[in-house]
């Protein structure tokens, strides 16, 4: 399993869970989940030491399809890693809020 549905994610975000959004960082500042961190989907290979080991990553995009593609990424690294299926868009077809802005969580 390398994705999870909203109600899952969301209750994980609840509770705090890191998320990365692998989008560019205008789409991130279009709208993003609140608390994601922007780890574009070309720097990942050069960040992954900044994730924890020991922790789960939600990974976020638009769609879910660079998600996947890091998801698998992290997980070859030994990463517990997971996307949101459907992405933000998913997210925001839920009327779940979304932060918008220039200077908002950029990692």
């Amino acid at each position: 399993m390398s994705e999870v549905d909203l109600a899952a994610f969301a209750a994980a975000h609840a509770d705090g869970a890191l998320v990365i959004d692998v989008r560019e960082p205008h789409e991130y500042v279009d709208g993003h989940v609140p608390g994601a961190r922007l780890l574009p989907v070309d720097h990942v290979p050069l960040r992954t030491t900044e994730l924890p080991r020991r922790e789960r990553v939600y990974v976020v995009c638009e769609s879910g399809n660079r998600a996947r593609s890091v998801v698998g990424m992290l997980r070859a690294q030994g990463l517990d890693a997971l996307s949101l299926r459907g992405g933000t868009a998913a997210w925001r077809a839920e009327g779940r809020p979304l932060v918008t802005g220039p200077r908002a969580n950029l990692g």
